[in-house]
């Protein structure tokens, strides 16, 4: 105990004993925390050999005495490996590594990894050091067909199970205009006929797109890239000229935007731009007729209001769509019929006659009554929506 002023102070773990805190002897407690010395084995002398049996004497059992053998203690080595002393790959072959890598690569890329890879590694250069081509309108080529139709193939041949017919009204080679029917509440035809055409011709279609797809921020710029421009005479037929294949849906939004009831009737095709850029370029009009994207996303209703407030065509009501929210949006696995028409010359018309607004007004009846009756046939022919 030691004494502080008039009190006396017991040392915690002491138990009021004396000679317990004191520093001169530690307590039981701290005994037993304190680890116990390992003292190393002690080499114990060999014992001696033992005398030699005596020769049993004849007749007599003989005994097998077992002759004791000695262990000696492994002696301990004092040397501690640090993290710094081993290498995290020690022991692990390079050649192991090799196969690994071989076999990851061949899981990824299939047998002929090699050259995919280097197709692959060759391609990121050309990205990261902006060795391609871009044209005036925004357009690449490596990037639509690598990566745009590349990811929208599986749901042209898988979900929508397109099928074509009359590929070979599509000329293979100089300007050339597709004029198609529009449908299916969002755009959704327009990219599926670009995939088709690329996937069965070879050839990128260069879509004609309304105002309101390049005032949007990320689809404008997918679009471009896409190949597609604003739908205004002066690119048409600049592209024309040029011997590109350029598309167009005259429609427009009252296509897409049409209730379902009113479905495959053919709205109004304007003013009939597209036929005046075919006749000033003289390339041939090749009517398309789509079946199948009408049911894809069905409208039932509109809110107009809302619409206006926010400043597109139409804010779309389908069976799923707000019901289930964003899983509303997927489209229904309609099967889909693409039939090209017979190629409309214009190249036989005099220098002038895009400026003849009867000539255009019957060109445009023209191609508008054969895509419409097409559609009919195309309806009598198939035997469901879904196959």
């Amino acid at each position: 105990m030691i004494p502080v002023g008039d009190a006396e102070i017991i040392p915690i773990g002491t138990r009021g004993k004396p000679g317990r805190g004191t520093g001169k002897q530690p307590s039981s407690a701290a005994r037993g925390l304190a680890p116990k010395a390992k003292t190393p084995p002690s080499r114990k002398p060999a014992p001696p050999a033992p005398d030699p049996a005596p020769a049993a004497e004849p007749g007599a059992a003989t005994v097998d005495v077992p002759t004791p053998t000695t262990t000696e203690a492994p002696a301990t080595s004092t040397a501690v490996a640090t993290t710094h002393e081993r290498h995290p790959l020690a022991g692990i072959p390079t050649s192991a590594w090799l196969s690994a890598f071989q076999q990851a690569a061949r899981e990824v890329f299939g047998e002929h990894w090699e050259p995919r890879l280097a197709h692959f590694l060759a391609f990121l250069r050309r990205r990261v050091t902006g060795d391609y081509v871009v044209d005036e309108y925004g357009f690449d080529a490596e990037i639509t067909q690598r990566f745009f139709i590349a990811a929208l193939r599986p749901i042209a041949q898988q979900w929508f199970r397109i099928e074509v017919r009359g590929i070979d009204n599509i000329p293979t080679e100089g300007g050339a205009l597709i004029v198609s029917n529009h449908s299916g509440t969002i755009p959704i035809d327009g990219v599926m006929t670009m995939v088709t055409v690329h996937d069965q011709t070879g050839r990128h279609l260069r879509a004609l797109g309304a105002d309101l797809v390049f005032k949007m921020p990320v689809i404008s710029q997918l679009a471009r890239k896409g190949g597609a421009t604003l739908a205004c005479n002066e690119d048409a037929e600049r592209m024309l000229r040029s011997g590109e294949l350029v598309g167009v849906w005259p429609e427009g939004f009252k296509g897409i935007g049409k209730p379902y009831s009113q479905r495959y009737k053919l709205q109004r095709f304007g003013r009939g731009g597209f036929v005046s850029a075919a006749l000033r370029t003289g390339v041939p009009i090749v009517p398309l007729a789509v079946v199948g994207a009408e049911e894809i996303y069905p409208l039932v209703g509109n809110i107009p209001a809302l619409a206006r407030l926010l400043g597109i065509p139409y804010i779309p009501i389908t069976p799923l769509f707000p019901l289930l929210g964003p899983l509303g949006l997927v489209p229904l696995p309609s099967k889909w019929l693409l039939e090209f028409g017979e190629p409309i010359r214009t190249d036989d018309y005099d220098a002038g006659a895009a400026e003849d607004p009867m000539l255009v007004f019957d060109v445009t009846d023209q191609v508008r009554e054969t895509i419409q009756q097409t559609l009919y046939s195309l309806l009598m022919q198939r035997e469901s929506v879904f196959k």
